[in-house]
């Protein structure tokens, strides 16, 4: 893809922003049209930010997909705060989701509009109404009022990430809203992260559909070895590290049945994102406390800490 001189090219940068769970990561892979960030039923699948690179003829648009914001009770939950609330002075745009499902708007829906009023210069906000496929049609109005009172100056658009639903009039209020500039990324990178760290956040997405809501919280993924072995594809070496003894018995699982769940369902996710064989090996280890420990949470990526 090329820019004609007299061609008119836009970009910037646009953070997704909303509460746990509402469908940011499932919007930006279905935008990219690749998976590219984790997803999984439960809350916090994403720790830490990554990029979504889209190029179209007309723009490119650098989606910041952030943690979502919610009431931390360790550091690895301020840690994941604080990324999502620095994207927001960083980016040209905010693109912030709700979970038209979920009536009246959830508490941590008004905290982040508190964030928003608190900027001293809030970027444009186009305000994505999520889920309206889940939605009675009769009720969408309604709920899509509600939400709107919330922000009376973003620009609504009623959408549903996962059905794919109004995402070209979601790209062209973006569009629409960027500054004129060139490419900020090459026009065929899609991400800013590599498959290694990619792989890492499927695997983790993986521990999250698996295991009980008590434990997939408390993994962390360290990802030990990556190596390319030709026409035979890729050998993956990983830790899965928990924070107690009985939390490594569950992961494991009677006989190793369910390590071995974890670990098919993740191969699966890795080699549909990379579009080739890999071989996978999982092991876990107990890291007691690991998310309350700054040590610790350098060692596995978080590096805010340092």
């Amino acid at each position: 893809m090329t820019i004609e001189p007299d061609q008119i090219f836009r970009s910037g940068f646009a953070a997704v922003m909303g509460r746990p769970n509402v469908g940011k990561s499932t919007l930006i892979n279905s935008l990219i049209g690749q998976k590219i960030a984790a997803v999984s039923p439960k809350p916090q699948t994403t720790r830490q930010q990554q990029l979504g690179i889209l190029t179209l003829v007309e723009a490119q648009i650098v989606f910041i997909d952030t943690p979502g914001l919610h009431n931390p009770h360790h550091k690895l939950g301020k840690f994941m705060n604080d990324e999502a609330a620095d994207a927001l002075g960083e980016t040209d745009l905010i693109l912030f989701l709700v979970d038209m499902t979920e009536m009246p708007p959830h508490e941590e829906d008004h905290i982040l509009v508190k964030l928003l009023d608190d900027l001293d210069e809030c970027p444009k906000v186009i305000l994505a109404l999520n889920k309206i496929d889940r939605v009675e049609a009769g009720d969408v109005g309604r709920r899509a009022a509600i939400y709107e009172q919330l922000l009376p100056e973003a620009i609504p658009i009623r959408i549903s990430a996962i059905r794919a639903d109004q995402l070209d009039d979601l790209l062209q209020t973006l569009v629409s809203n960027l500054s004129e500039g060139p490419p900020l990324f090459p026009m065929d990178q899609i991400t800013n992260l590599y498959e290694r760290e990619i792989a890492a956040d499927l695997v983790r997405a993986s521990c999250l559909i698996h295991l009980r809501d008590e434990i997939p919280h408390a993994i962390a993924v360290r990802m030990d070895e990556y190596t390319e072995r030709g026409d035979h594809g890729a050998y993956i070496r990983t830790t899965l590290f928990v924070e107690r003894d009985s939390q490594k018995g569950i992961v494991v699982g009677q006989g190793g049945k369910m390590i071995k769940r974890i670990g098919a369902h993740a191969r699966a996710q890795i080699e549909a994102m990379s579009g080739r064989k890999v071989y996978l090996q999982l092991r876990v280890k107990v890291r007691k406390n690991w998310r309350n420990s700054e040590q610790a949470l350098k060692q596995f990526g978080f590096q805010r800490w340092e």
